[in-house]
């Protein structure tokens, strides 16, 4: 069974002192000595996603399925965000889900609202098939989202029926200003609720979307490419063969050097949830 197993990187920028980064790569390791190498109970080492290295020793450890929970502004932003690491959560069991603030209702030249929208939902939930993830929509409007006092409740009370382990979402200095919008929403829900879930974000186009992202965190999305590729594909209203070559392939190829793998995704996590550390 393959696990992550995660280690550390060191970057060393002229002007500060080193700066610690987490990579992580696959290898066949037991879960069981995966879980020994963490000391957080919800169990978000099971993809590296803690503050600590592997060389920590004597942590106390507690083993459950987690609750991953994906918010992206449309049809297919979680799938090329990070769609290879849902892959991996879902292959070990964890329940993923794949919420869509809306349903991609401007984004078919030709198309009206309610027809773009019936093509790109079906387009979602065969890209959740794939991943193995339970999608969910929102009830914003694409390029029409909006903050208001009620899209605060929404999001809030979404998230706190799910309530998730980690949630994953876009960051927020993004040239979309859905995806700002959805960012935003998801940090206030997370504040609101008392910073319960780990957070992370991740980039989606980055250059021409997402802006000025610094990871702290990659996957090694290596074994699972071909099937991260299949979910992304089922978009295809969007062009997706040649967007994808255009900007998320890249994207993963730079990620993995930077990882030492050959395929990766990045992320960046909001260090100050209140996970319990024994």
């Amino acid at each position: 069974m393959n696990i992550i197993h995660f280690q550390s990187c060191v970057v060393l920028p002229p002007w500060r002192e080193p700066l610690k980064l987490n990579y992580i790569r696959m290898k066949k390791i037991s879960r069981r000595n995966l879980l020994k190498m963490s000391g957080i109970p919800l169990g978000a080492a099971a993809f590296g996603f803690t503050p600590y290295s592997v060389e920590a020793k004597g942590a106390v450890t507690q083993e459950k399925n987690l609750k991953i929970v994906v918010v992206g502004a449309h049809p297919d932003d979680p799938e090329t965000g990070c769609g290879g690491t849902m892959i991996l959560y879902a292959t070990e069991g964890h329940e993923v889900v794949s919420a869509y603030l809306t349903r991609g209702e401007a984004g078919i030249h030709g198309k009206s609202y309610e027809e773009a929208s019936l093509i790109r939902t079906n387009e979602a939930l065969e890209a959740c098939k794939v991943m193995k993830a339970r999608a969910v929509f929102l009830r914003q409007i694409d390029g029409s989202c909006e903050i208001t006092a009620d899209r605060y409740i929404e999001m809030y009370d979404f998230l706190k029926s799910e309530n998730p382990d980690i949630v994953f979402t876009h960051w927020p200095v993004d040239t979309h200003r859905d995806h700002r919008i959805c960012s935003i929403l998801v940090y206030d829900a997370w504040l609101k609720l008392n910073r319960g879930f780990d957070l992370y974000y991740f980039e989606v186009e980055s250059g021409g979307q997402t802006q000025n992202f610094p990871p702290t965190n990659f996957v090694d999305i290596s074994s699972v490419i071909e099937k991260k590729h299949a979910a992304c594909f089922c978009h295809e209203s969007q062009n997706m063969v040649h967007v994808y070559s255009e900007f998320h392939e890249h994207m993963e190829k730079f990620r993995g050097m930077q990882a030492n793998c050959k395929y990766a995704e990045a992320f960046i996590k909001h260090n100050q949830s209140f996970t319990k550390i024994f």
